[in-house]
């Protein structure tokens, strides 16, 4: 159990983005200083946090830096390089531990784990060429998603085979990098959830509602609470996250996503270990939100309640569609939150909005 953080304690953030920025907001609440760690300028959290480190996150003498001056130190996405957590983490305490990063780097990796602790998952086959493709499609009836083994998000470096044959395979591997691989089975999924859980320095576990996520060209585009799921599937997912909380003896906040098939059953896609897109809802939708849960967490603070309020849609605002604002601001119960993101671009996550409603169900 790690100490808790007194008022006016430093929080160290590597990573400058929408989940930085909304973390060290979070921070702040708390009575928390925050400095991030981030080689570009500007960055959405270098707008919120006390102070930029602006450097490469390998960077030796900025991460020593960084150390020194934090009292604890976390991560809003899991591409950091495991060698400079791994490093920071002999000079200051960094949460999550370091092989939740190690463990969500490696597709193949993530999805032996999620295995070994008990959690099902659809089928998948390592890639190291064609001919290795080519069987695992055989064996699949030709359907699977092949993605890059490392890397890639918002459905970059992935390439789907639906009915695929032989010929179908010839120059895949090369087309995603000549990378390690992974081809998982299709799955004739009914809906896709998630499960926003978090665990405490000591341990206790708190997971907010599953929320059904809706994605168009590999990109969150929507994400409804409460999901459209039995009382006793979402038991089951908040049952799952807790297996791999434990499982990672983790501290922090992190999303699950889970396929719910037409019988019930659940199979884990992936994890993140930090704070997720599809958690964004508990912004305002509950009394503590993911990004204050997290903060709460690796400051040795009491976990809050995830019970929510309101019944709630929360969409990414992608691209221009971030124009809207305007519009948005005139609606009532809605919940606008920009993440000043200078150049507007398409696929670019700008903000997300949402809906509030009356709370109907507590599934």
């Amino acid at each position: 159990m790690i100490q808790r953080l007194s008022a006016g304690s430093t929080i160290g953030i590597v990573g400058g983005g929408q989940l930085g920025r909304m973390l060290a907001m979070a921070a702040a609440r708390l009575g928390y200083r925050t400095i991030v760690l981030e080689p570009a300028t500007p960055c959405p959290a270098a707008q919120l946090c006390n102070q930029h480190i602006v450097a490469a996150y390998d960077d030796a003498a900025a991460l020593a830096e960084l150390a020194r001056q934090c009292d604890v130190i976390t991560y809003e996405f899991e591409n950091v390089p495991v060698e400079a957590v791994s490093q920071l983490s002999g000079k200051c305490p960094v949460l999550p531990p370091p092989l939740s990063l190690k463990v969500a780097q490696d597709r193949l990796e993530e999805k032996k784990f999620l295995n070994k602790a008990g959690i099902e998952t659809a089928k998948y086959a390592a890639i190291g060429s064609d001919s290795d493709l080519a069987a695992a499609l055989v064996k699949f009836g030709g359907n699977g998603v092949l993605k890059t083994r490392r890397l890639g998000y918002d459905g970059k470096g992935q390439r789907v085979f639906r009915g695929a044959k032989s010929a179908d395979t010839e120059g895949a591997v090369s087309a995603l990098g000549d990378v390690p691989l992974i081809l998982e089975i299709l799955v004739p999924f009914t809906l896709e959830i998630s499960v926003i859980a978090a665990r405490g320095s000591d341990g206790a576990i708190a997971a907010y509602d599953p929320a059904e996520n809706v994605h168009r060209d590999g990109i969150l585009r929507t994400s409804a609470v409460p999901a459209a799921i039995s009382g006793a599937v979402a038991k089951k997912a908040a049952s799952m996250a807790e297996k791999l909380l434990n499982a990672l003896n983790y501290t922090g906040v992190l999303g699950l996503e889970l396929f719910v098939m037409e019988d019930g059953r659940l199979l884990a896609n992936e994890f993140a270990p930090r704070v997720h897109n599809s958690g964004h809802w508990t912004e305002a939708a509950c009394a503590v939100s993911q990004f204050e849960q997290h903060i709460r967490a690796i400051a040795g603070l009491p976990l809050g309640c995830p019970a929510r309020h309101s019944d709630c849609v929360m969409k990414n605002l992608i691209g221009d569609e971030i124009c809207a604002v305007p519009q948005l601001l005139g609606e009532a119960n809605t919940f606008v939150h920009v993440y000043g993101k200078d150049d507007i671009r398409p696929g670019r996550k700008m903000g997300h909005v949402t809906h509030l409603t009356e709370k109907r169900s507590d599934n």
